[in-house]
């Protein structure tokens, strides 16, 4: 089988304090980067450009070479770790940001080593747009782009956000930032509108309801895995975005049928993040145990022949 082509991440790296109903976690390492480049070096080797501070931790970085990802173009800068803090209500769906220390990612200005710049599949962490167009400027002829954003960008820099969307081949965003985008509440309607700004594709994520896929072949649901322990929310859906396009890349191509299989072993993926606080579950899964989630997941939708 050919080997995977590598994965270029660009995001943020972070410490995250976090209050859940379980309790309270302190300095626990997080940021987009972190969580899909753990998720996609499940399925291929990765590349990840972001900044960290002086009190970034080296066995961090260290874990990370250990699964496969070149952390070459992680800047060490003088100064704080950029930094999170959010409190999440008992249903684990919605959280309240408490405090936000950029630090060092205010002055973030990705430089993409050499060797970065021929990487063919793409992923733009929730960054300011402006930043992941600069990215893309880096980079030659990519083969698969993918794209994540929030509603801070979408209401404070929609001119800029607007040329992003027409250089990328799919936006991945939650269905509240769906409708913002497009101003329409319908799901259905709403990707439809966003589909003609640019992208080939949406996927619009659900939480624990899954996700929803729409490009020219028509719409594809992956649902969402039921989970006995929900533990930490935070970083699902970079995991998700992570396990896609490292599914993508291991399948060595792009079509309507290895995006919907894609689709599942995200899923798959995003599901062992909310298991543990932070990274400690995402950092740890192996191919064959995203494989037996998959088939759990199929099993829920797929009928046996006797029940027909």
């Amino acid at each position: 089988m050919t080997s995977a082509s590598p994965i270029l991440i660009i995001g943020s790296m972070a410490f995250d304090d976090l209050e859940l109903p379980t309790g309270s976690a302190h300095n626990v390492v997080g940021g987009s980067a972190t969580y899909s480049a753990f998720a996609a070096s499940v399925f291929a080797p990765v590349r990840v450009v972001a900044v960290v501070g002086d009190d970034f931790p080296e066995e961090m970085l260290g874990t990370m070479r250990g699964r496969g990802i070149d952390v070459d173009g992680v800047e060490r800068a003088s100064g704080k770790t950029f930094r999170w803090a959010g409190r999440y209500d008992t249903d684990l769906i919605h959280r309240t940001t408490l405090d936000t220390q950029l630090n060092v990612f205010a002055s973030f200005n990705p430089k993409l080593p050499e060797l970065y710049r021929d990487t063919p599949f793409v992923l733009l962490g929730n960054n300011h747009p402006a930043l992941q167009l600069d990215v893309l400027e880096q980079t030659r002829a990519p083969l698969f782009v993918v794209a994540d954003t929030m509603n801070f960008w979408i209401s404070g820099e929609p001119q800029i956000l607007a040329s992003m969307l027409r250089r990328i081949d799919t936006l991945v965003v939650n269905d509240e930032e769906a409708r913002q985008l497009s101003g329409i509440y319908n799901i259905r309607r709403a990707a439809r509108d966003i589909l003609t700004r640019g992208p080939r594709r949406v996927i619009i994520k659900r939480g624990e309801h899954g996700a929803l896929l729409f490009d020219e072949d028509g719409i594809f649901a992956a649902p969402g895995f039921p989970l006995e322990d929900v533990i930490d929310p935070t970083g699902a859906g970079d995991s998700f975005a992570g396990g896609l396009l490292g599914y993508l890349s291991n399948q060595q191509q792009i079509s309507a049928l290895s995006l919907r299989r894609a689709m599942l072993h995200a899923t798959a993926t995003a599901s062992f993040c909310v298991e543990a606080v932070g990274t400690q579950r995402i950092a740890t899964i192996t191919r064959e145990d995203v494989a037996q989630r998959v088939d759990q997941i199929r099993s829920l939708y797929e009928f046996g022949a006797s029940t027909m």
